[in-house]
Formats: C-alpha cells, sequence, structure tokens
C-alpha cells in the first residue's frame, strides 16, 4: 500500500469494510489545518475519504450530497457512498475531469468553464426551498456579523488603506446590514469557487465539496470570484452569467461588491495580525480590485 500521508487507522478500517482489497491511499488534503481528504483505490475502483473538521461540516455536507443527488447528474457531482456520523467520515464516488484552479487552459476554454459553471449553479438554485422565517433570521445575522468584523478589520488595517478603500470599507459596515432583505435566497452551494469545479472535456464541469452548502443571498456565491477572477477578466464574468441565464439586479452588485470588499479587508487583517504576506497581498489586491478597477 502507497500513502503520501498517514490516515487515521480508524479510517482506514471502516475503508475497508466497503471497498476490500484497497491497495493505494494518497493524502489529497487542501494545505490547511481542516482539510482531511483520501484518495483510496482498490485496482480501477476509486473513492474518496473525508473527515469533517466539525459536526455542523458534516451534517451540512451530508445534506449537500443529498441535495446534490436530486438535482445535478452523476458526472456533475459526485454521490455519496457511506457516512459514518461517529467519526465524522463521508466516503464519496469519484469525478471526472481536474480542478479548475491553477488549471492551464486556453482563453476559449476558460470561458466555456465559466459559463458551464454558472449554468450548473443555476440549476442548483433554481431547485431551492422557500426561505423560512428562521432562514431569514440567520442570514440577517451573518450580514450584520459581516458588517461589524469589517468594522473590527478596519481599525486594525486602516492605516494600510488609501482613501477610497477605507470609504468603501466604511460603506460595508454601513449598508451591508440592510442588504439581507429583498435579495433572492437560495440553497447555497457555499464555496463555488475554482478549487471546487472540475472540468473534463468529455463530460464537461462538475463541482464538489458540499461542507458549506446552506440557505443563504444567491449573490454570496459569487464574492470569491468577484474579488479573485473577474475584475482583470471581464469576459470570463460575462460567459459566467450567460450561464447563470440572467445579470444581478442594482442591489445585487452594490451588495457583491460590498462583500468582496469585506472579503479583502478579512484578508489583509488576518494577513498583517499573523504576518502571513499571501494574506496581505490577497487583501490588497481585492481592495484595489474593488475600489479602483472595479467597473
Amino acid at each position: 500500500m502507497s500513502q503520501k500521508a498517514p490516515i487515521p487507522a480508524e479510517l482506514l478500517r471502516w475503508a475497508a469494510e466497503h471497498l476490500p482489497d484497497l491497495d493505494q491511499v494518497t493524502d489529497v488534503s487542501w494545505p490547511r489545518d481542516d482539510s482531511r481528504v483520501w484518495r483510496v483505490a482498490a485496482g480501477a475502483d476509486v473513492v474518496f475519504l473525508k473527515l469533517a473538521p466539525s459536526t455542523k461540516d458534516y451534517e451540512r455536507e451530508i445534506l449537500g450530497y443529498a441535495y446534490a443527488a436530486r438535482v445535478l447528474a452523476p458526472h456533475e457531482a459526485p454521490r455519496l457512498l457511506a457516512s459514518d456520523p461517529g467519526l465524522q467520515a463521508i466516503m464519496t464516488s469519484a469525478l471526472p475531469g481536474r480542478i479548475v484552479r491553477d488549471l492551464p487552459l486556453r482563453p476559449e476554454e476558460e470561458r466555456r468553464v465559466h459559463e458551464l459553471a454558472g449554468r450548473l449553479l443555476r440549476r442548483w438554485h433554481d431547485h431551492s426551498d422557500p426561505a423560512s422565517g428562521q432562514d431569514s433570521e440567520i442570514i440577517r445575522a451573518a450580514f450584520a456579523d459581516q458588517a461589524q468584523e469589517a468594522a473590527t478589520c478596519l481599525e486594525g488595517t486602516a492605516a494600510h488603506l488609501d482613501d477610497k478603500q477605507r470609504a468603501m470599507v466604511r460603506c460595508v459596515v454601513r449598508e451591508l446590514p440592510q442588504m439581507a432583505e429583498g435579495l433572492p435566497v437560495v440553497y447555497q452551494h457555499g464555496d463555488y469557487s475554482t478549487r471546487n469545479w472540475l472540468w473534463s472535456p468529455e463530460h464537461g464541469h462538475g463541482v464538489i465539496d458540499f461542507a458549506m452548502s446552506r440557505k443563504g443571498i444567491a449573490v454570496e456565491e459569487f464574492v470569491w470570484l468577484c474579488a479573485a477572477v473577474w475584475t482583470p477578466r471581464p469576459d470570463l464574468k460575462a460567459a459566467y452569467f450567460a450561464g447563470y441565464g440572467r445579470t444581478l439586479s442594482d442591489t445585487e452588485a452594490r451588495t457583491l461588491r460590498l462583500l468582496a470588499t469585506r472579503l479583502g479587508v478579512s484578508y489583509l487583517n488576518t494577513g498583517l495580525t499573523t504576518r502571513n504576506r499571501v494574506l496581505v497581498q490577497r487583501g490588497h489586491l481585492a481592495l484595489t480590485r474593488m475600489t479602483h478597477e472595479y467597473p
């Protein structure tokens, strides 16, 4: 048996109950403390194992896989094969394709990937149940928390921001709590970024990782893409929303800019606090894009 990093013995025993004769285990976790994912093979049979970092993540992911099985085709989303609440472990099928993040694609391929990503997400959103009163309360609280976070981050980053950036963060603090009302609420994927997209020239677009799935404002799905990808590549944004099938309302567009600004100042504040140069650069880039380059 070959493996790049150790897998917990109890997880391996559990996997062997469902996949006899497994002969290869490969750590495919993201480089962060709460990511624990392994690719497990028994000959030509391949599955993925994941240990959820918390009970909440485990429960959300189980519900996300059930939702995916209802609304997406088998080549578009993995299927849940087994789960264990005691271990907080899940086993899923493999999906064709390669992770899109850092995948070398020609510009026309990138546009096609973004168009299909938008199309898939629209189908995902269109199957959402109506928001309950509790859902609305949770969303209002989350937006208020993000506004408060922006205010806290501004205190720690003000000296590192220019006048336009400070003014934009203040807009987040002032406006964001009111933005939770009246915007489309959907069942979100929750982390619909290129690290969770798969691309196969034969099978098309797929999506993985449902640990963040929950009810929320539709426009929240676009925040990372807005801050990290679309501003210097408006062609990708246009392709994405062509696939999604509608443009954003003025209120949604404003909310998206505020949320992306909040993300940027959070990156910057965390980077400065932890002396993480990557986060500092990421925060500065997002804030510059939201205040100086945003169309």
